[in-house]
């Protein structure tokens, strides 16, 4: 199949080195250093999603609209007009690029080579040829304590680049050993549920054989206080629960072609199971992980001049990579051009987006008994909204330029220098500054190279929120729990909104499986928003073509008085406040699903073509 891609491509430099330098079988894999020297090669093709190219875009759903001008090149942009084949070789795509690995002299542009496609069955050859090695006996010296952590992160990177090629392509053949590159290869494509149901293998077999913490074993000892990267019991715990989930999900259960949006039951019982193994260490205080003060939030997306990596006891499974300039060039695509050093191009929320953020008291802003008010609208707004986003009024400089000194204040009124230019401005009214701090512009100069920028692959509270949705839908109510959790669907949720001081979910939105999940989907909205998420679980719940999820809005109002910096932006007022549809997602069926290049489909007849491409 796909003898190049699986780490063939570059046999030309291969054959080129100098003899001396290829270690033979025996001495990569005889013992435990070089066996995990090489298992740490695929530690280095995982794809930096957040941080990919110059400006990287990586929320494809509902959720983020991008300045026009330079930003047509960007993939959301694409996705938006349908035009998926855009990620073919696009520079600012992380899902593919030719080169697989970091090849460039010195490790130049490293970001940039690291793509999701290539460097998957890179990782998942590497991870097969590892575990024959193991079955052959070529690892001699090792304690048995070192032979499960190999065999474990093995298994782990196999289900887990399988997982996250799955999740964009559907069922993929599944390799459990090293092809051979004379042989014929014509392993048919699986479904989404078989290849699951192997990820799932892998997962439960690396957490028999991984510790909770490398710290705390005789194997980590020589390594202590830097282990906290590697994959242990509760990251293949919670990726078993995460595929499970995303197997028992509408999209995987029913297919494209059908209207049901029913889930598998069993399978989202499997996943809370897992999922709940998880919070119940979590809760006993048997992990290393637990979440954040919401005081701390901001420490779980970027660091302030420290060159450390973002995430805290929060993040579980997370991007190593440092690159200073790459997050500086991120940081200046979330503001205004003007008062910015980045490349022209803002990706900002969508104003339907930012409604999910409902209010203080728990409910919705479309719930009667909200409070919400169009004449105040960012009164009494969930905290994880002051947080995160930008609106009317809020101080976006604090010792401006006579330059900037126009722009200290965001004016997202109709007219205003916020709004006026679809180039350089926010076309929704809305900025968002969740993984920027405020001053992080040009006449403050708060930024620098240790400024560190991260989004996690997987955080904690994304395993409450994932608890909440398998244990509901596996149990059938917001009361289902599994049997190794105390938690409830409905009590999952609540701890984060705690975390948020949110009050907990409303007991109108409890009675029924439905109307809860809808709850689940919100808070999945808000918690995880422009993390990388929403446009796998709008797939994965088959909204990604529905009304309202096809949508992008932008929101407009006029200012009721004169603007006082004095007050508290929350409390000020507007008048003539209305919502309009900005874009329309030109998406059908078969935007379910990525497609695979032509050269990948045509290589062999069983491996065929995503339905519509």
């Amino acid at each position: 199949m796909m003898c190049c891609t699986l780490g063939f491509s570059s046999c030309t430099d291969y054959l080129e080195r100098d003899e001396a330098s290829v270690l033979s079988k025996e001495d990569a894999f005889k013992n435990f250093n070089n066996f995990q020297g090489y298992v740490e090669v695929m530690y280095n093709v995982i794809p930096d999603f957040s941080r990919h190219y110059w400006v990287s875009s990586f929320n494809w759903g509902e959720d983020e609209v991008i300045t026009t001008g330079n930003g047509e090149y960007l993939m959301g942009f694409q996705i938006d007009n349908g035009n998926y084949r855009s990620y073919f070789n696009n520079g600012a795509c992380f899902l593919d690029r030719e080169w697989y690995v970091d090849a460039k002299p010195g490790g130049s542009g490293a970001r940039f080579d690291k793509a999701l496609w290539g460097g998957g069955w890179y990782a998942i050859r590497q991870a097969n040829v590892g575990l024959k090695a193991l079955e052959d006996g070529l690892l001699v010296d090792a304690t048995q304590e070192q032979r499960n952590f190999i065999e474990g992160q093995l298994r782990y990177f196999r289900g887990w680049f399988y997982f996250q090629l799955c999740s964009y392509w559907g069922g993929l053949p599944y390799m459990t050993e090293p092809l051979d590159p004379s042989a014929q290869f014509n392993l048919p494509r699986l479904s989404y549920q078989e290849c699951a149901d192997l990820m799932i293998a892998d997962f439960k077999r690396a957490a028999e054989l991984l510790p909770v913490d490398w710290d705390k074993t005789a194997t980590g000892r020589p390594t202590q206080g830097k282990n906290e990267f590697r994959p242990n019991k509760i990251w293949a715990l919670s990726y078993l629960g995460k595929a499970a989930l995303y197997a028992g999900s509408p999209l995987m259960a029913q297919g494209v072609d059908s209207n049901s949006k029913e889930y598998d039951a069993a399978r989202c019982k499997t996943a809370a199971e897992a999922l709940g193994q998880v919070l119940t260490m979590v809760e006993n205080g048997e992990t290393q992980y637990k979440l954040v003060d919401f005081e701390d939030y901001s420490t779980l997306f970027y660091s302030r001049k420290d060159f450390l990596v973002p995430g805290g006891t929060e993040a579980i499974v997370r991007h190593v990579t440092y690159n200073a300039d790459s997050y500086w060039r991120q940081m200046n695509s979330y503001q205004l051009s003007a008062i910015c050093n980045g490349d022209g191009i803002i990706l900002h929320p969508s104003a339907n987006y930012v409604n999910y953020y409902g209010m203080a008291n728990g409910l919705p802003l479309d719930d009667a008994n909200s409070g919400f008010s169009k004449s105040q609208p960012w009164k009494d707004r969930d905290p994880r909204f002051y947080h995160d986003i930008i609106y009317d009024g809020v101080k976006m400089i604090k010792s401006p330029t006579s330059d900037h000194k126009p722009y200290q204040y965001a004016n997202f009124y109709e007219g205003g220098n916020g709004v006026n230019d679809p180039k350089s401005t926010s076309r929704t009214g809305y900025l968002n500054y969740k993984f920027i701090p405020i001053g992080a512009n040009t006449s403050d100069n708060d930024y620098g190279w240790g400024f560190h920028m991260s989004i996690s692959y997987l955080r904690l509270a994304d395993v409450y929120l994932m608890y909440a949705e398998a244990a509901a839908e596996g149990y059938g109510s917001a009361k289902g729990k599994s049997p190794n959790c105390s938690l409830t669907a409905e009590d999952a949720i609540n701890v984060i909104r705690d975390r948020a001081g949110v009050e907990h979910v409303n007991a109108a939105y409890t009675a029924s499986l439905e109307k809860f999940m809808g709850e689940v989907r919100r808070e999945r909205a808000v918690e995880l928003s422009f993390e990388g998420h929403r446009f796998n679980d709008l797939r994965r719940w088959k909204l990604l073509t529905e009304y309202p999820y096809n949508i992008k809005t932008c929101q407009k109002f006029d200012r009721d008085g004169e603007f006082d910096p004095n007050v508290d932006p929350k409390e000020n007022k507007v008048k003539n406040f209305r919502e309009e549809i900005i874009i329309k997602r030109a998406l059908s069926k078969k935007h379910y699903w990525l497609p695979f290049k032509t050269d990948d489909v045509t290589m062999y007849p069983e491996f065929g073509q995503n339905p519509g491409w």
